[in-house]
């Protein structure tokens, strides 16, 4: 079953990619380090980076 990520939304193949457990019990899935540090490190917006599919649908 293949999951989407949380910030740019790609599928990650299974057995790849990171899960991260907020301390409310939300899940976030990461494909990669890169969108892990834009969402939690850096607090960017999806809608706002070119990259990310959720800009490219707005």
């Amino acid at each position: 079953m293949a999951r989407k990520c949380s910030f740019c939304g790609k599928e990650i193949e299974p057995g790849t990619g990171m899960m991260y457990v907020k301390k409310d019990g939300t899940i976030l899935y990461f494909c990669s380090s890169k969108c892990r540090k834009n969402m939690l490190k850096l607090k960017r917006d999806p809608k706002k980076v070119r990259w990310s599919a959720l800009y490219r649908r707005t």
